[in-house]
């Protein structure tokens, strides 16, 4: 008894110079990390076009020792994507999906710091838009290339097989379902676990927020055309303005969430851009809406999408709109995604590795949230593939303070002026993605 217990304390001894180690190389990555984050910051690019980011983690990725193939993943019309996929086996074990995405978002940044983006690109549609990653994914690529090297580092600590994704178009929800239409298991081997993180600036940077069971909202995207018939803007009577029709729409689908569903069932019905007209004094013969809606369950899906349908026809109809000029309600497939959900067993395991890593006052149980992520379509339909993704703060600690003091939120993501605290987020992701990797492949 004496001897295993004196094996027990070295071999304890000896772990713990191994994480000091691990902890040693995360540190002395820094300062190059913290430049790959601002050169992919400042050379932002949009979904579908991540050629130059994407090309920057199959590079780390190589040089870790990963076997690297890149182009993986195709949309429905035919288009190669941008995913990167690393594999390092490393004996028998688990296979462990680690993602992070790499896509930026189409606005103008307005943060000021020295390596904003100051990039402008055409979109899918072919406009001129500004772009900045106001979502973190910049931070996400650059805590997956020091993940990646650190675990590569660690060979020792850990066993099995690493699959290092670098998903694109996570902002159009569709980057996942690419790589998956593009046999990502058929040709890498399906993982039995997936992790991965989001920065926000809800949390401090130097702690990490983590939640179990159904995480984030399911999203639909919805397109939406209320017809009118045109004619002079000062012969309004002669035809049927869509755009009086569109803003009487607007209006009467807030009461999907206000009358129609259950309040302890959360929904999301928002309008987020809207076009018709050329020339103010041109009544024009249609009106075009873009809609996100966002739930938790298929009867409150079920409930909007009806419901989107059902007030747009009646809107139309009272309008004595004759039956070509119906309006037309489309469910982007393409852009919707299912709820992300956090596996209750895989969430106690990386909590406790969390705790550990970063100390328990630093891991904070956090609530489901509204916004969505399609990290969770690599958990398959049903949720097969047990999966975590937690939340890692990214907010400046005293600057959150002195918001939270004066009862105000900090610029949050998909916003113009949302700012990391570079080096203290970086620190906590790499370290806490790392452990998290290292623990579940014991």
């Amino acid at each position: 008894m004496i001897r295993l217990g004196f094996v027990a304390v070295m071999l304890g001894s000896a772990l713990s110079l191994a994480a000091q180690d691990v902890s040693a190389f995360e540190k002395s990555e820094m300062p190059g990390l913290v430049d790959i984050y601002k050169g992919v910051h400042e050379h932002a690019e949009l979904s579908h076009f991540e050629a130059n980011t994407s090309a920057i983690v199959a590079d780390a990725l190589r040089k870790a020792g990963y076997t690297v193939t890149d182009r993986v993943g195709v949309y429905p019309d035919g288009s190669k994507a941008y995913g990167v996929v690393g594999i390092l086996k490393n004996g028998a074990g688990p296979t462990l999906l680690v993602r992070g995405d790499m896509d930026a978002l189409p606005i103008v940044e307005e943060t000021g710091v020295p390596y904003a983006s100051h990039v402008m690109a055409k979109n899918l549609a072919g406009q001129q838009v500004g772009v900045m990653h106001a979502c973190g994914h910049d931070v996400h690529t650059t805590v997956l290339i020091g993940t990646a090297r650190a675990l590569a580092e660690a060979k020792s600590q850990w066993h099995g097989t690493l699959m290092i994704v670098g998903q694109p178009s996570e902002e159009t929800a569709d980057g996942a379902k690419a790589m998956l239409a593009d046999h990502l298991y058929e040709r890498f081997g399906r993982p039995d676990m997936i992790v991965g993180l989001h920065d926000g600036s809800n949390l401090a940077a130097g702690t990490v927020g983590i939640h179990s069971g159904a995480t984030q909202a399911g999203m639909n995207s919805v397109d939406v055309t209320i017809r009118g018939i045109g004619g002079h803007g000062a012969e309004p009577e002669a035809g049927r303005d869509p755009i009086v029709l569109a803003a009487m729409y607007v209006l009467q689908i807030q009461t999907i969430v206000s009358r129609e569903e259950d309040p302890q069932d959360p929904v999301v019905v928002s309008v987020g851009d809207i076009h018709g007209g050329t020339k103010r004094n041109i009544i024009p013969d249609e009106v075009k809406l873009e809609l996100t809606v966002r739930t938790f369950s298929e009867k409150s899906r079920k409930i909007v999408l009806d419901g989107l349908k059902q007030i747009a026809i009646g809107v139309a109809t009272s309008a004595g709109l004759p039956p070509e000029k119906m309006p037309t309600v489309t469910v982007i497939d393409t852009e919707s995604t299912p709820e992300e959900y956090n596996n209750p067993e895989l969430t106690v395991r990386v909590k406790a590795l969390l705790q550990k890593a970063l100390g328990a006052s630093n891991v904070i149980d956090t609530p489901r949230i509204m916004p969505s992520e399609d990290v969770g379509v690599f958990g398959l339909p049903g949720n097969v593939i047990p999966l975590v993704y937690f939340g890692l703060g990214a907010a400046n600690p005293a600057k959150l303070a002195a918001a939270k003091a004066a009862g105000k939120e900090l610029p949050g993501p998909h916003t113009s002026k949302f700012e990391p605290d570079p080096v203290p987020t970086l620190e906590t992701g790499v370290k806490s993605l790392t452990a998290v990797a290292m623990g579940l492949l014991q």
